[in-house]
């Protein structure tokens, strides 16, 4: 997920810094397509958790550590919830019709409205902006875990590692 979202993020910065022509376009269906894509991965990933298989923290972790891991995967749920959804609407209220990957049409969930799609666009960015921080600081924390405080906290991560 994490490799998804900064490849996002280079491609939604590419995509509004770039003139407009066809390449501009294909980078917006590029960035739209891998948002509804993480939001399919991250509806699955919060259907896991709520299932119950999330592997417990170490025992050793101190209170600190455990409250900052809970607000920061609250954050990161929260803001790979609401970018797709916001992109969604500054699509829709730009009356953008898309398809996802060029092949699934993603029905419009309001009218067309510029007032609305500029607010969004803006909040959007926003979002953008602390989901890049957020992320940096939990792939921080992350390897932090492993290569200083050498427990298992990075490799519970990884699918292919025993639990």
């Amino acid at each position: 997920m994490a490799a998804l979202i900064f490849v996002q993020l280079a491609l939604g910065l590419a995509a509004v810094g770039w003139r407009l022509s066809p390449a501009k376009l294909d980078l917006f269906v590029w960035h739209k397509s891998i948002g509804m894509l993480i939001l399919a991965l991250l509806l699955m990933r919060l259907w896991w958790r709520l299932a119950g298989r999330v592997p417990a923290l170490p025992s050793q972790m101190a209170p600190w550590e455990r409250w900052g891991a809970q607000i920061s995967h609250f954050l990161l749920y929260a803001l790979m919830l609401a970018l797709p959804l916001t992109g969604w609407v500054i699509s829709s209220a730009s009356n953008v019709p898309f398809r996802i990957f060029w092949a699934v049409a993603l029905p419009a969930i309001m009218a067309p409205d510029k007032a609305t799609a500029d607010l969004f666009a803006s909040v959007h960015g926003w979002l953008a902006t602390l989901l890049a921080f957020a992320l940096v600081a939990h792939v921080g924390a992350a390897l932090r875990h492993h290569y200083i405080k050498h427990d298992a906290v990075l490799a519970r991560m990884l699918p292919w590692r025993a639990r």
